[in-house]
């Protein structure tokens, strides 16, 4: 079975690449789908989208009281019942009984109640929940530094405070549209009305796709790319709107579940249909980050640990490429051009560069980008190779004793490597393309 599952494998993510139509295409499409089912099936992904419901349960309410205490501060108001109500339609009759339950608990928590410990533990919800948030959404983009603490209070404070304001805007827009002139008359068009009934059930959706949209785009510690974090939006809108229907669906069906659980019935399908959309979400992002990132198709979050040869001749292509592109005078390279050109994950490529780095054979830019650290003529190819066979920083080498008849060996080995190269220079490699 193993073998079978390595072959088709090796079909979808290498041979794929050079087949020709029709099948090459397919194939080629099939990798985004089977990799996102990979990374879900490994387990993480499903382990953080229980989390951030667990949290969202406590923290929903908070965040909704916050968010009305900024609208009432500029005056500004905002329709909570729209949107919880589009967002627990999928529960079926449940959706009303939820809705109007949330509110009550929004309206409850009162701002002269709470008084300040309450506006503290306010604002201490929302920040930690965001914080989980982007502690997931870095997950799922491989990126293993959050952001530093006085980033994560001002721009977390900012989200929170930005965010309703936009969305208000955002459905008073809607809202005068639909409102409009023009709108009205089309309702009331028989041949036309059916454009508006449209609209009115796609607007949901819409606005779902320009939240996951920003979320991938803004939260993750970065650099996205927005045409990425658009697609990604785009396929998470699409997946929330069928798996919605299809929830719905497994509810009114499930009218013997719902016999035997009774009153909590409605608790359980609540927190299984918030996994699900947190779910999506973190789907949403994996493809995200896929399309941006394609060469982590093939591995997947698969450990890349590269052999010494290897690591020798990506240093040898780094160090050619920026010294070429640099004596003509070219576009200067960035982490994102090398791994694109060499077709390998950034993770593998970071360490040699920051070994190239730290040798100072290259340097980077304020653009972040690499030019040569010292003239090409002086950088002896030897002293690339001696780069790369030094230990990554932050990793212990344990010194061993090895047998003197292997360690004259090995000193002979890199004698003759020595001798080979002689005072060869990156120079020459440049002039023999």
């Amino acid at each position: 079975m193993a073998t079978a599952l390595d072959r088709l494998q090796e079909g979808i993510f290498h041979k794929s690449r050079s087949m020709q139509p029709p099948w090459g295409p397919v194939l080629r499409a099939l990798r985004f789908p089977v990799a996102i089912a990979r990374d879900w099936a490994a387990g993480e992904i499903s382990v953080r989208a229980m989390s951030l419901a667990y949290t969202t349960l406590l923290s929903l309410v908070p965040l909704l009281v916050f968010a009305l205490a900024v609208l009432k501060g500029i005056g500004a108001r905002i329709d909570l019942h729209f949107i919880l109500k589009e967002f627990f339609r999928p529960l079926g009759a449940a959706e009303s009984q939820l809705t109007d339950s949330v509110l009550q608990f929004v309206s409850n928590m009162r701002g002269d109640v709470l008084g300040s410990i309450g506006l503290i533990f306010l604002s201490y919800t929302g920040i930690s929940t965001i914080q989980k948030i982007e502690a997931s959404v870095n997950f799922v983009w491989r990126v293993d530094r959050p952001r530093s603490w006085a980033r994560r209070f001002i721009e977390y404070l900012g989200i929170m405070i930005v965010g309703p304001i936009l969305l208000a805007v955002a459905l008073g827009l809607l809202s005068s549209a639909l409102h409009s002139s023009l709108a009205l008359w089309l309702a009331s068009n028989a041949h036309l009305g059916w454009l508006m009934h449209g609209i009115g059930r796609l607007l949901p959706y819409a606005l779902i796709t320009v939240v996951f949209t920003f979320m991938y785009a803004y939260i993750p510690n970065t650099r996205v790319e927005f045409r990425p974090a658009l697609i990604g939006g785009i396929t998470a809108g699409i997946i929330w709107a069928v798996v919605g229907q299809v929830f719905t669906a497994f509810i009114l069906y499930s009218s013997q579940m719902m016999a035997v659980y009774t009153g909590f019935a409605i608790v359980l399908t609540t927190l299984v249909w918030v996994y699900l959309s947190w779910l999506i979400l973190l789907i949403g992002a994996d493809f995200a980050f896929y399309v941006q990132f394609p060469q982590y198709l093939p591995h997947g979050r698969e450990s890349i640990h590269l052999s010494g040869s290897v690591r020798e001749q990506l240093a040898l292509s780094v160090m050619y490429l920026i010294a070429r592109d640099h004596a003509q005078g070219g576009t200067h390279w960035n982490a994102k051009r090398l791994i694109a050109e060499l077709d390998l994950p950034g993770v593998s490529l970071a360490p040699v560069v920051a070994s190239l780095e730290k040798a100072g054979l290259i340097v980077s830019t304020e653009s972040e980008s690499f030019r040569p650290g010292r003239d090409p003529k002086d950088i002896r190819i030897a002293s690339i190779l001696e780069a790369v066979r030094a230990p990554e920083s932050g990793h212990l080498v344990p010194a061993g004793r090895a047998a003197a008849p292997a360690a004259r060996v090995m000193r002979e080995v890199d004698a003759a490597l020595v001798d080979s190269l002689g005072d060869r220079s990156l120079q020459e490699l440049i002039g023999t393309h």
